[in-house]
């Protein structure tokens, strides 16, 4: 959730930069930086911590530049230092960047070979060495930045500035957003619309895999294949104090589409991605090693991020977890020894149910944890620390990136109380850290399966009843999707544990009963993939999310297969989430229901 912004201008830009990061304040920053041509040369401002630091240095040290860059970062690799701070620059490009660079180890051992090393402990100035060495090559900026894109791996969100080229920005995208703006005698660059509202409402969204050049006199965007394409000009409603909904129909589908970035901006709070390790920031008062139970409590979505993470702590903690909806907890009367953990996960932190459970666990001598998205929140005012999502605002009322932002935080927390109780080796955690920094790119190349899903959701949408079957951790994801679908199209839907298919939902089952299995190839899925056999021999008509390995086991009796990539157990069931969200969203719209505010809904249930 780092903040870009960029303009080609006829005046100097640096104050207006400034100005245009500070609308981008809300998706969370640790420092800034700036970056203009002057007399053709490179020259930047940084600084640590809040924006005002960063103009009181602009301040003593101004540039008068009239095409620049600047940056809000949330560290990801290296200490939040201005040394670390973007843009970072050789002499030949200034660079910009939002995401993660998976492979930049080796991108800079490559590199190395030549001779150019980074001074710096960011992924990041690997793209920036990687396009010098190919303009020490004779390439010119395009031909540049168009070899360096394709040797990336990760999902982000870029933009270059160039020596010598005074009215020229390179900007590209995979996976996290980027918005170029169109004035009378500039041209603008942004993360959102939010960024660039009080400069033009005229804008054009990249999709996925552009990159764009862009002058004083206009863009020319290109695909991932190089060839020149027309995106959509349009107006934008923003303000700097709307969110927008960018270029898509309902906030639901943008939020589904902020995931790549979202997921990175949470783990950048949780995962030393250099180091390979988990290093949680907040001090807690108790220690993991300690504890004998971990107790859980939520509602709703944030309910069943915690069911996954049950899955989690006991294999990869080996703690035991109790775990129940809030509004049922408090009046079990559970008895909890003092000095144990209680975590509330909710997005909003107001949830009245789940505020009751911490309360009733405070008062049993509990340690109180909470899981939220606002740390301004009750839930958080009355926790002993809090653990925060950081996905920045979710104005749909049906839970999406909340939902993988609370998954990747408690995967994350998960893997620190694992090597706390000696669970877990230190490889092992690498291992497991590795997967989840792959995750962006996973869910940027799951969002792919889009136009395939609307195909199916178009059939679902006349469907009466839909069934969900999972196993394992997929088991909390099928109660998520059919709970998904209930909110936002009216069509009711069950989740099961798919062993419990034959214990009687299978009775429901016949050729008009769509049945969707989730099922990854992990170690439990011949077994879900024996249940959906079952669905079948009766007939039912099976939609079956799985990556390649797990359909080349299937036969015949499949209606449709959305696929999606291949990935550890561990995270598959955070990936799993996107075509179970994409499903729901296209069978609501082809439903024509208010997908964003759904009758009878509210975002924040604050009432018992």
């Amino acid at each position: 959730m780092c903040g870009i912004v960029g303009i080609v201008g006829s005046e100097p830009v640096a104050g207006r930069l400034v100005d245009a990061l500070k609308r981008l304040e809300y998706r969370g920053y640790d420092s800034a930086g700036v970056a203009t041509l002057e007399h053709g040369a490179i020259s930047r401002r940084r600084a640590e911590g809040k924006l005002g630091n960063l103009a009181q240095k602009l301040a003593f040290e101004p540039l008068e530049g009239r095409i620049g860059i600047g940056h809000t970062r949330w560290a990801t690799h290296g200490a939040p230092t201005e040394r670390n701070a973007h843009p970072h620059a050789t002499d030949r490009v200034a660079i910009v960047h939002n995401g993660i660079i998976e492979n930049f180890r080796d991108l800079l051992a490559d590199l190395a070979k030549d001779g150019y090393l980074p001074q710096t402990q960011t992924d990041t100035e690997s793209v920036a060495l990687w396009v010098t060495r190919e303009l020490a090559r004779g390439a010119d900026p395009e031909l540049a930045v168009a070899r360096t894109l394709k040797q990336l791996k990760g999902a982000f969100a870029l933009a270059f500035l160039f020596r010598d080229h005074d009215g020229l920005l390179i900007a590209a995208r995979h996976g996290a957003p980027l918005a170029i703006g169109y004035g009378t005698t500039e041209m603008y660059l942004g993360s959102d619309a939010m960024a660039l509202a009080p400069f033009t409402s005229r804008l054009t969204y990249l999709e996925d895999g552009d990159w764009a050049v862009i002058t004083r006199d206009g863009v020319t965007i290109r695909d991932g294949r190089d060839a020149i394409v027309q995106r959509e000009q349009q107006v934008s409603q923003a303000s700097a104090l709307l969110v927008d909904k960018g270029n898509h129909r309902h906030f639901m589908a943008k939020e589904i589409y902020e995931q790549p970035e979202t997921i990175s901006h949470t783990l950048s709070h949780y995962v030393d991605m250099g180091a390979e390790r988990v290093a949680i920031r907040e001090a807690l008062p108790f220690d993991f090693a300690e504890l004998t139970r971990l107790t859980m409590s939520a509602c709703g979505t944030a309910y069943y991020a915690g069911a996954v993470a049950k899955y989690w702590f006991e294999r990869y903690a080996r703690l035991p977890v109790d775990i129940d909806v809030a509004s049922e907890f408090r009046y079990r009367e559970p008895p909890l020894a003092p000095g144990g953990l209680s975590l509330f996960i909710s997005q909003s932190g107001e949830t009245a149910d789940t505020l009751a459970a911490l309360r009733y666990c405070a008062g049993q001598g509990q340690h109180v944890a909470s899981l939220v998205n606002t740390l301004e929140s009750t839930i958080a005012r009355e926790s002993g620390v809090v653990f925060p999502i950081l996905c920045g605002p979710e104005i749909g009322v049906a839970s999406t990136k909340a939902l993988t932002a609370q998954l990747t935080a408690l995967a994350s927390l998960a893997i620190a109380a694992g090597r706390a109780r000696g669970a877990l080796s230190e490889e092992q955690e690498a291992e497991l850290v590795r997967e989840l920094v792959r995750l962006p790119t996973a869910v940027s190349q799951a969002l792919g399966t889009e136009a395939q899903i609307m195909d199916i959701a178009k059939r679902l949408s006349k469907a009466k009843d839909v069934l969900y079957l999972g196993r394992g951790p997929m088991y909390p994801i099928a109660l998520e999707g059919a709970l998904k679908l209930k909110e936002i199209s009216y069509i009711h839907a069950e989740g099961y544990a798919a062993g419990e298919l034959k214990h009687g939902p299978i009775a429901l089952v016949d050729e008009d009963m769509p049945v969707i299995v989730i099922a990854p190839s992990d170690e439990l899925v011949d077994k879900t993939l024996s249940n959906m056999q079952e669905v079948a021999a009766r007939g039912g008509n099976i939609i079956l999310i799985t990556d390649k390995k797990g359909a080349e086991t299937v036969g015949q009796d499949v209606a449709d297969i959305i696929l999606i990539p291949e990935v550890s157990s561990f995270v598959a069931p955070i990936l799993a989430t996107i075509p179970v969200q994409l499903l729901a969203y296209h069978t609501a719209v082809f439903m024509g229901t208010d997908v964003d505010q759904p009758r009878n809904l509210a975002k924040s249930v604050t009432v018992e």
